[in-house]
């Protein structure tokens, strides 16, 4: 009589990933959310109501507590009427730096889709968007543009230095930078088959 053969266990299913949580500047947010309500006359019992949330959440968002998800901030600013960006976005400099990985980022209740703020488009600006190739060898330097443009640069491979005169940065894929583009700048690329995208930004 032939031993009886165990049959195979079939490996367990995957378990679905879930998205990455939340990396939120708290202080930020909670800052906004007081000046956006005070700015529109608001209670936190009426800001919450319109925002179908609760009281007790908008409370702890404007404590810097709490891990907020993407559709608690956009209800909020629908009801501030003012843009996603702007309960999110960090105050700016002159010259800002955000580092393959880094800013603010927010997960979705609703689906596997996270998504991080670079910047936000202020009132009454225009945006030009170009795709760079560039190779080691010299800088490309650019004179001053219009009064009031500001640059903003994603790298896409390889790497690159770039920024005003006497504060240019070295930038890897994935990091982001903005400067200003009225003052000189330059670009130079630091390997092979380096490629960003530039977007100028005239008010």
């Amino acid at each position: 009589m032939a031993e009886d053969v165990p049959l195979p266990v079939p490996p367990p299913a995957p378990r679905p990933s879930s998205p990455p949580p939340s990396r939120l500047p708290l202080d930020w947010i909670a800052a906004s959310l007081r000046r956006e309500r005070t700015r529109a006359g608001l209670s936190l019992s009426e800001l919450a109501k319109r925002a179908g949330i609760a009281k007790s959440t908008l409370s702890q968002l404007e404590a810097s507590s709490g891990n907020p998800s993407m559709e608690t901030i956009w209800a909020l600013g629908v009801a501030l009427g003012v843009p996603f960006a702007a309960l999110v976005e960090p105050p700016v400099s002159a010259v800002r730096v955000v580092r393959a990985g880094e800013g603010p980022t927010v997960a979705s209740e609703q689906a596997p889709y996270v998504a991080t703020l670079l910047s936000a488009s202020p009132p009454g600006a225009r945006r030009d968007i170009y795709h760079l190739r560039a190779e080691p060898g010299a800088a490309r330097v650019s004179e001053p543009h219009i009064p009031g443009t500001v640059e903003h640069l994603i790298v896409s491979t390889g790497r690159v230095k770039a920024g005003p005169a006497g504060e240019t940065v070295e930038l890897e894929p994935g990091d982001y930078m903005t400067y200003r583009g009225d003052v000189p700048h330059s670009y130079e690329a630091l390997a092979p088959g380096t490629t960003f995208v530039l977007v100028m930004q005239h008010v």
